[in-house]
């Protein structure tokens, strides 16, 4: 006999506790969650269908049936559409199969109202039902499969699958209600919710009375109405249902195209980051409807994937309703949509900026990473996402645009220079900008991963190219600064002596040897005593760290150059001791120790941190008369 007791998987068991424990404030939305999945798992076997008839019982047309039973205080979800296996029902009730689900429950808080509202946010779907619920039970069979199944739980931690009984393939959801929740035995209660949160659902949503089944919704795609016949909270839900989030949209797109390719869209951008932004599967979530029939979730040509971000639908009047998956790979028809849809998500964008600046802002925060990654893949829309992109840069905490950035360039300067790094506070005090704050030179601060890639693949902007910071050979002489010519003549004369410096930096490649490639005098700095930068070819420091971190890069360190500052009151002491054979062992120590401490201030770990520590006790103890 199979086993037929099982344990919810940890992290269900984690969202049950917090949906039965919470507070909802809107504890109908799990009708809504039970309707939104039916109506799913029917166009599942729509599609199916048009291929395989067979499926679906003879005579059988799709359909939502709700019902009561007001002795035994129950509510019944049931659906026509494919059903779930003895398989299916373990993998999709009992697990979390929902990419970002591990995301949510890492942000979770344990503070009970923030984390109410991050599942309002996130949502639970067929698990909302518990919130009202003091069991809950799933009949099911499987589209072209004669076994059915029993899934029950009470959300106490486990559930049961037993052999059922269906006459036809679908699922009938029952939910026990517990007490104080009666209002959802009544049928005008049901249908206010059916028509606030449902009414878009394209199937006939039915409620089975004494005198009969009775249709609750339009029954209507959305989608195929004249904008001015949608309401605010139409559209709103519709988001809701299609998305699979439960925030508000930060833009709506209702288009109907005629000519060449006819189609319509119905287009929504988030207004907060879903969970799932980041998963590596990089997968769209626009949905592709053929006449209205629904065709798939999974057409990857349909969309890029850096404008993974957009929810929503698309329904063709050109494709033949038995497309297969394949047939969409490459296909003429879908290229042509998606270049029109592109075009139309950057014409939107745009006029937001233009007209919203600060809600634009909102939208970059977000969803600026993702959308930054069209900039390395698509080279055809490449200037129209430039133009959307958006930068912080040391000129202050408002982003600017790259015209904005050239628009304000010294005289002499003839290239964009920016510094990357993993957080921006780390990089607005990185020594490599000491130089060009003093000039009042103005860098561009990135700090998302895919700005090492980009970079290299767009090159210039406006005949300009970009530089990073950290490179060498930078001359900031040549740019017009703000200083004044006597504000020159003092740094001029508070430096080193150049031929004490260039013994200096002899003794510190010697000391140094094939720990560096190179040691020069700097220009960069004001404040910090070195740094490090890399020679002409040598790949970014950041990147360098950010691909040993990731496993991808299996070679050793490039050696880079270490730079000094001919300014600072320590390497103008230095310079004295070259002369001074009795203390080259003190000045060999002091280079191997500005050398770590620059590599510190990279972020990057030191080789020696046994020999490190050693020699900066060391200089402690001469410091405090402890030797001489």
């Amino acid at each position: 006999m199979a086993q037929n007791e099982f344990q919810f998987e940890a992290e269900v068991g984690k969202v049950l506790d917090i949906v039965i424990h919470s507070l909802y404030s809107n504890k109908e939305i799990f009708l809504r969650e039970l309707i939104s999945n039916a109506a799913d798992a029917c166009d599942k076997l729509r599609y199916l269908t048009l291929t395989a008839p067979g499926l679906v019982d003879i005579g059988s047309e799709f359909k939502i049936v709700i019902s009561t039973n007001k002795k035994d205080r129950t509510i019944t979800v049931a659906d026509n559409g494919i059903g779930m296996n003895r398989e299916e029902l373990i993998e999709n009730l009992g697990t979390v199969a929902r990419s970002g689900t591990t995301a949510f429950l890492e942000s979770l808080s344990g503070d009970e109202k923030k984390d109410t509202a991050l599942i309002g946010q996130f949502g639970v779907g067929f698990y909302a039902s518990f919130c009202v619920a003091k069991k809950v039970e799933v009949l099911t069979r499987r589209a072209g499969e004669e076994a059915a199944w029993l899934w029950t739980s009470e959300g106490t931690g486990k559930f049961t699958i037993d052999e059922g009984t269906c006459d036809s393939q679908g699922t009938s959801v029952t939910v026990y209600l517990d007490k104080g929740e009666s209002e959802f035995l009544e049928e005008a209660r049901i249908r206010n919710i059916v028509t606030t949160y449902s009414d878009h659902i394209s199937l006939p949503i039915m409620i089975s009375t004494k005198d009969g089944e009775n249709q609750l919704n339009s029954g209507a795609a959305i989608w195929t109405r004249a904008r001015k016949d949608i309401s605010e909270d139409q559209y709103r839900e519709f988001y809701h249902h299609v998305g699979h989030v439960f925030d508000d949209p930060w833009l709506t797109m209702h288009n109907r195209a005629e000519g060449k390719v006819e189609y319509t869209n119905l287009l929504y951008v988030p207004s907060s980051k879903p969970f799932d932004l980041m998963h590596p599967d990089r997968k769209h979530r626009v949905k592709l409807y053929v006449k209205r029939v629904f065709i798939t979730d999974n057409c990857e040509d349909l969309m890029p994937g850096y404008l993974r971000f957009v929810r929503g639908i698309v329904d063709s009047e050109d494709l033949p309703l038995n497309v297969s998956r394949e047939m969409l790979q490459h296909n003429v028809v879908v290229q042509r949509i998606r270049t029109a849809l592109v075009r139309r998500i950057f014409g939107e964008l745009k006029k937001k900026l233009e007209k919203a600046p600060e809600e634009y802002a909102a939208f970059w925060n977000n969803f600026g990473a993702v959308l930054k990654e069209g900039l390395y893949e698509d080279a055809e829309n490449r200037d129209r996402i430039l133009e959307l992109t958006r930068f912080i840069s040391t000129a202050g905490e408002d982003t600017i645009s790259l015209a904005d950035y050239v628009g304000r360039m010294k005289k002499g300067q003839d290239e964009i220079f920016y510094i990357i790094g993993d957080n921006l506070g780390q990089l607005r005090v990185s020594p490599q900008l000491e130089g060009f704050r003093s000039r009042g030179i103005e860098v561009l601060l990135l700090n998302d991963p895919v700005d090492e890639f980009w970079l290299p693949t767009v090159g210039v902007f406006d005949e300009k190219p970009f530089r990073s910071v950290t490179l060498a050979g930078i001359d900031l002489d040549k740019i017009e600064g703000k200083d004044s010519a006597d504000d020159k003549k003092a740094k001029k004369a508070n430096k080193a002596d150049d031929a004490a410096l260039a013994k200096l930096v002899l003794a510190f490649k010697a000391a140094l040897g094939d720990k560096v490639r190179d040691v020069q005098p700097s220009d960069r700095l004001t404040d910090s005593a070195v740094c490090l930068v890399a020679g002409e070819g040598d790949m970014d420091l950041h990147l360098e760290h950010m691909l040993k971190m990731h496993g991808q890069l299996d070679v050793p360190t490039a050696r880079r150059i270490l730079e000094l500052n001919p300014s600072h009151e320590l390497i103008k002491k230095l310079t004295g001791l070259t002369d001074n054979l009795a203390m080259k062992e003190q000045l060999d120590e002091t280079a191997h120790l500005l050398f770590d401490q620059a590599q510190i201030a990279e972020g990057e770990a030191i080789s020696d941190a046994t020999g490190f520590a050693q020699r900066l006790n060391a200089m402690m103890e001469r410091g405090i008369g402890g030797k001489g």
